[in-house]
């Protein structure tokens, strides 16, 4: 993971690095070391990966809006805290799909929280995950991952490249995937919260309305709970 900060004030880019450093440590993870830009202008000319970025709004020359926005142009997936004073930045921010909104002063604990979110969302997004077919294996982006059936004796494995006959039972595939993302609706179904396009009581539409799991009753209150937590992590 490369993390990012972008501030005009020094105290809050060494506050920011601090807290990052403290936040890993807690988890037992060794803290990459942030790369730190005090302009717009220079984190755009950067060249390397941008995976999580503390962004102030109110900086000399470009501002964060604007950075923001170019940012998330060049890699949807980028994880954007807006750091900033300024609340009434809120609205412009949330139309580019930033990952959280942090108010100056910094609350340690809320920092914390939020910190967890976006490490839990960076791993679903990066973790690979090796479907193995009577054919051979295919490796995908965990977050390629549509649904797992069970059909008969199948499991199908559906995903955005199309679907596969996995070697592995349903059991094998709940290790596998990561927990944040993917719940069991059903015994036939593990689904993926990403590509939930709606649910009731007893189905979950998934891909558009393409794929339809099914959603047992005992089940629905547990399921709707993650999936709104999950929600509430990608905002």
């Amino acid at each position: 993971m490369r993390i990012l900060i972008c501030d005009d004030d020094p105290l809050m880019i060494e506050q920011l690095k601090a807290y990052c450093k403290e936040f890993f440590e807690k988890i037992h993870v060794k803290c990459p070391e942030p790369v730190c830009f005090s302009d717009g202008e220079s984190l755009l000319s950067d060249e390397g990966e941008k995976d999580l970025l503390f962004l102030d709004i109110e900086m000399p020359g470009m501002n964060g809006i604007y950075v923001g926005n170019e940012l998330k142009k060049a890699n949807s997936d980028i994880i954007i805290f807006i750091v900033t004073s300024y609340s009434e930045y809120l609205d412009e921010a949330m139309r580019f799909h930033v990952f959280r909104y942090l108010s100056k002063p910094l609350d340690k604990q809320r920092f914390f929280r939020n910190m967890k979110d976006a490490v839990d969302l960076y791993h679903s997004m990066t973790v690979k995950i090796p479907i193995e077919t009577k054919q051979g294996v295919r490796t995908l982006p965990a977050s390629a991952v549509i649904a797992i059936e069970a059909q008969a004796r199948k499991v199908i494995a559906h995903t955005t490249a199309g679907d596969f006959a996995s070697v592995h039972n349903m059991q094998r595939w709940l290790k596998l995937l990561p927990k944040n993302c993917f719940f069991q609706t059903h015994r036939s179904f593990i689904v993926n919260f990403e590509h939930i396009t709606d649910f009731d009581h007893t189905l979950v539409n998934m891909a558009d309305g393409q794929i339809h799991a099914y959603l047992t009753k005992r089940k629905y209150s547990a399921f709707k709970e993650a999936y709104l937590l999950y929600l509430e992590s990608t905002r």
